[in-house]
């Protein structure tokens, strides 16, 4: 993954956040699920006054998970300096001991915050899939029953970006310092089809015929990443180039993709 990077005379930071949400599924209570947050970004040094950068992830009013970057005004220079805090994400979708139900909608409203000092724009990516027990992926399996469901009143969806498992959203609207996007995302339902979903052995004994049936999701999880990266607002359009890769324009603080 890309971290920060100086390009010619471009002064850009991009911070990134990822959060990994992990549920159990079927027969098995996701009450204790966990999240991992790691960061990614290296030291960006500039003579500029002011370049403190933020982003937190909000899920359901509660701050889930922040990395902020100081910039040292004594030595007049980015130090590498962060205030970052790992949460969990997922944790209150259900009570201790509760099982998962199928084919309903729990509340999972996610936003950002611009926990830094200068104006910035936002880019959301959302990965889905399904592990063993092991960890291991099953692509067999399909993410689309993973539903975690889109807001997209201020967020633009990149079609071109687009997989089965990734999803891609621009905020549209430029993040001034303490303020917060709207929601992408209002709820999470897994659907009931994966209760349906089975697989049939047949093995020839003889004369006679054992079929065996095999629920396709009867012990894997569901895995959802989400990765929020931010970029200050200065040069945006070469700076979306460069650091996302991504063309888009800005007219009157409106963003849209080319």
């Amino acid at each position: 993954m890309k971290g920060t990077r100086r390009r010619g005379k471009s002064q850009t930071v991009t911070i990134v956040i990822f959060v990994l949400a992990v549920g159990l599924l079927l027969f098995s209570s996701i009450g204790g699920a966990r999240a991992a947050l790691n960061y990614y970004s290296d030291v960006y040094e500039s003579m500029a006054q002011t370049q403190d950068i933020g982003v937190t992830l909000i899920e359901n009013g509660i701050e889930i998970s922040n990395r902020d970057y100081y910039y040292n005004r004594e030595k007049e220079r980015a130090d590498g300096t962060w205030d970052e805090n790992a949460g969990t994400l997922l944790a209150g979708m259900l009570k201790e001991g509760e099982e998962l139900k199928l084919g309903y909608k729990y509340a999972e409203e996610l936003k950002v915050r611009n926990s830094g000092t200068i104006p910035q724009y936002v880019r959301v990516s959302i990965y889905k899939y399904w592990v063993d027990q092991e960890g291991k992926k099953l692509q067999e399996l399909s993410p689309d029953l993973i539903g975690l469901e889109l807001d997209t009143r201020d967020w633009i969806l990149d079609a071109g970006a687009a997989t089965k498992e990734r999803t891609v959203l621009y905020y549209s609207k430029e993040l001034s310092p303490d303020s917060e996007s709207t929601p992408f995302t209002d709820g999470l339902v897994i659907d009931a089809k994966v209760a349906n979903s089975v697989t049939q052995k047949v093995e020839k004994e003889g004369a006679h015929q054992n079929i065996t049936t095999v629920y396709d999701y009867d012990g894997v999880r569901f895995i959802v990443d989400v990765k929020v990266d931010a970029i200050q607002n200065h040069n945006i359009e070469d700076a979306a180039w460069s650091e996302w890769g991504r063309r888009v324009t800005v007219n009157n603080g409106t963003l849209s993709l080319k």
